[in-house]
């Protein structure tokens, strides 16, 4: 295996020009420049980058904590996060805690044992102080389409404002009788959603039907029952409001099986703006989210924070959230 040796003594360079070259730690002038790439090419040089890692306490890897690869919500936000660690020449490493706790620290500990920079975390619930304890190490840490306090790097939604404008098209298309299918109250997002659409209908002077709000749900297969358990009240909502694009489909099926068309006699309204929620039958009315613009974001927020060390206050960069008109809700 060539050395960096033999690559200055081919370049007629010294060893720290190519290093500086190959890490872009200095100006090199051009010529000199292409005379080291020339010769990293002709002699199929491969940077040893754990060692030089070691040597700079950089190793030029981010970890990804996801809970559940299946999640639809991901593929753009990863899409997002890779594009822009592509151009400071970062690699990414990918965790799924399948919604386990213990998981969860036991990947980070491995992580940080593998010398990654930073953490970006899509795992935040109201029990996680060991995120909380590695921004009071000094670790870079961001949050991702979770927030837990004010005291952390985060980028989310403004999930306060999804549930209020998608609770407030429901009710201007004269619909009061509302079910909510939404995810865990352990999650900010969802408590957010939550307030927003209560506050929606407060200001419509719309008393809110406890029995209509069917909270702790995930996925389609949770949406689904919860819609079935939403069409056993007498009378049964003429809209649903789903805090996610998965449950809104699960709702859709189970409306479906139960003889019923929509919009005709149920309208739904979805969360997430998936791609697939433009393909089903009808298409989807959905709350979109910027999922690429806030992966792009975090990555960029904690490159800032790997390499701003004096900068104490915790940033969350909160993103507006658009309403995406189709055709599964109709006017009363």
């Amino acid at each position: 295996m060539s050395t960096i040796k033999d690559v200055a003594e081919k370049a007629g360079v010294s060893i720290s020009t190519v290093s500086r070259t190959l890490t872009s730690s200095a100006p090199v002038m051009e010529e000199t420049r292409q005379k080291v790439l020339e010769a990293v090419a002709e002699l199929n040089y491969q940077p040893n980058t754990v060692a030089r890692g070691l040597k700079v306490g950089r190793s030029k890897t981010l970890g990804l904590i996801i809970p559940n690869y299946q999640s639809l919500v991901f593929p753009d936000a990863i899409k997002g996060i890779t594009d822009a660690l592509d151009d400071f020449g970062y690699n990414l490493v990918l965790g799924d805690t399948y919604d386990n706790l213990e998981r969860e620290e036991q990947l980070i500990e491995g992580l940080r044992m593998r010398m990654v920079d930073g953490l970006i975390c899509s795992t935040a619930t109201r029990t996680s102080t060991h995120l909380l304890q590695l921004k009071e190490e000094g670790f870079p840490v961001v949050l991702l389409l979770r927030h837990l306090n004010e005291d952390i790097d985060a980028v989310i939604a403004d999930n306060y404002q999804g549930g209020f404008v998608g609770g407030n098209y429901l009710l201007n298309k004269g619909f009061t009788r509302i079910g909510f299918i939404n995810g865990s109250l352990e999650l900010d997002l969802y408590r957010q959603r939550y307030s927003g659409f209560q506050n929606a209908l407060s200001a419509k002077g719309v008393e809110k039907d406890q029995r209509l709000m069917a909270h702790g749900h995930k996925g389609w297969q949770g949406g689904y029952y919860a819609m079935l358990k939403l069409l056993n009240q007498k009378p049964f909502p003429e809209a649903v409001f789903a805090t996610s694009d998965p449950k809104a489909f699960g709702a859709i099926k189970a409306i479906h099986e139960s003889g019923m068309q929509i919009p005709q006699d149920i309208s739904v309204v979805g969360y997430d703006n998936l791609e697939f929620s433009q393909l089903i039958n009808p298409p989807l009315t959905t709350i979109g989210q910027p999922f690429y613009d806030m992966g792009r974001m975090a990555a960029q927020k904690i490159l800032e924070l790997i390499n701003r060390d004096n900068r104490k206050e915790a940033i969350v960069d909160k993103f507006p959230v658009e309403l995406i008109e189709r055709g599964s809700v109709r006017e009363k």
